[in-house]
């Protein structure tokens, strides 16, 4: 049998699409031999997308924010507690519903693609070949993204600070002590 390209020691994974965008070969749990792969490629992208936006979240709210009180808090995760419950409210009614469209599309459309929703503003999927980097570039900086909010979640909750404070304060271990 073949072996991975991301994992030499394990196998090459066969339910897996290699001309899928930003195709790694990575399956160590199995996941695409128990659920549907375009369901799991709509998950990737999907959670890429949010992690991406979380990140700039996470980072925004140091360089500039809104002109009440209750928005000056620069600690993302004790910012989260003073945000109002309408916010809260309204924020999780506008995630029901893109997940609506988003279980319609998959479970009801025929031949839909992973990730693609026809919104394309800036012309960038154009020809199959920028759709193609494009597509890949998305999923590679949404994996990256995904372990980049981990890290500054944990970073937070270990210095109770935010990413740029922990930097301009010198903080790179998650101890306290400034490296020097």
């Amino acid at each position: 049998m073949k072996a991975s390209a991301s994992v030499p020691f394990l196998d090459s994974v066969k339910t897996l699409d290699p001309d899928a965008p930003a195709f790694a070969d990575f399956d160590p749990l199995g996941f695409s031999s128990m659920y549907d792969l375009k369901f799991l490629q709509e998950a990737e992208i999907k959670h890429g997308r949010i992690c991406m936006l979380a990140v700039l979240g996470w980072v925004f709210p140091e360089f500039l924010h809104l002109p009440a009180d209750v928005f000056s808090n620069t600690n993302p995760l004790a910012a989260f507690n003073q945000v109002p419950k309408a916010g809260l409210i309204q924020i999780l009614l506008f995630v029901a519903a893109c997940e609506a469209i988003s279980f319609e599309k998959i479970y009801y459309t025929e031949n839909w693609k992973p990730g693609v929703y026809g919104f394309d503003p800036l012309n960038l999927g154009k020809t199959e070949k920028s759709l193609k980097w494009y597509s890949a570039a998305e999923i590679k900086n949404g994996r990256l993204a995904m372990i980049a909010i981990g890290g500054f979640i944990h970073q937070s909750l270990l210095t109770k600070l935010g990413v740029i404070a922990q930097l301009k304060a010198g903080l790179f271990t998650p101890t306290g002590y400034p490296v020097s």
